[in-house]
């Protein structure tokens, strides 16, 4: 038998936080793709410490539903899943580039492959403008017509469409920003959109000052978080200038500076985010193309986000 775990921060002061998880997590069991699917947090249950002890499977796939390599993927999960024998040079990752480890749990008597995060994937790059064509409700956002007598952009302005991708940032790990930058130089090397830039709540270049960025007329802002909380709803609108009061909501798109900035919310709430946990899976050996195919078909509509 084998088992997904996706293992993700949670937390226990926002209800919602584990809310993605839970959502993904429905979507890949409904393929049948693993006998079991199961969910484990740092601040909610069922812990990392016992999750395994959920599963009846000795194969366990884990796929940490985080954005990038560091503390928690490096040190926290393998520690508390009781990995025998890891060494985060297992991964031979740059900070963007860990695939899996096959390891064992000797206490549960079960063999884990083990998988980098979600969050440097490079399927993560078109998770990110579905969340762009969701937010504006335009499947060919960004795109350049096809027809031969127009030169206009097919989006939702003749001014160009902007793209930033948004991550918190930090000095104490520098691959939390290289995350950022990866997916940012990759879209940006589909020439779809007229810019596209790396911002951070928490380091150079910031989202506060968004608008200094662009020069196209609409902008789309997604950030690379898995699930809504306090940055993605709180800090980053009023930041941006989208509201001067979080709770009193703001428009989509919103006029910021000569500016309309689409903002998308934590990209972790996309559905289709649930392909990038099988990718992961695949990349470490497990038999999931059905299921790729599956998930992609029936979250390839670009419907509208919830703000």
């Amino acid at each position: 038998m084998e088992a997904l775990v996706i293992v993700a921060h949670g937390s226990h002061l926002n209800a919602g936080s584990s809310a993605p998880t839970f959502d993904h997590a429905d979507t890949i069991r409904a393929t049948g793709a693993f006998d079991e699917v199961r969910e484990g947090f740092w601040k909610e249950e069922p812990s990392f410490r016992e999750v395994l002890r959920t599963v009846e499977s000795d194969e366990v796939y884990v796929v940490p539903l985080f954005v990038s390599e560091g503390y928690f993927t490096e040190e926290v999960i393998p520690r508390e899943l009781r990995l025998d024998d890891w060494d985060p040079e297992a991964w031979d990752s740059d900070g963007t580039s860990a695939t899996h480890a096959t390891l064992e749990a000797t206490d549960v008597d079960k063999t884990v492959h083990y998988c980098g995060p979600v969050g440097t994937h490079e399927a993560m790059s078109d998770v990110i403008v579905r969340r762009a064509e969701s937010v504006t409700g335009d499947p060919d956002v960004g795109e350049v017509s096809d027809s031969s007598d127009s030169e206009a952009r097919r989006s939702l302005s003749d001014g160009g469409f902007g793209l930033a991708v948004v991550g918190h940032g930090t000095e104490r790990n520098e691959n939390s920003a290289k995350a950022i930058e990866y997916h940012a130089d990759r879209i940006a090397e589909m020439d779809r959109f007229d810019e596209v830039e790396a911002l951070f709540m928490d380091e150079d270049p910031e989202v506060d000052d968004v608008t200094d960025f662009f020069d196209s007329d609409d902008v789309v802002v997604v950030p690379l978080f898995i699930a809504d909380g306090y940055h993605t709803q709180e800090d980053i609108p009023e930041d941006m200038g989208l509201t001067d009061d979080y709770r009193e909501g703001w428009d989509t798109p919103a006029e910021v500076d000569g500016h309309r900035i689409w903002y998308s919310g934590a990209v972790g709430t996309e559905p289709l985010m649930a392909d990038v946990v099988l990718e992961r899976a695949a990349d470490a050996g497990a038999d999931v193309a059905d299921a790729v195919e599956r998930v992609r078909a029936e979250t390839g509509s670009a419907e509208p986000a919830d703000d």
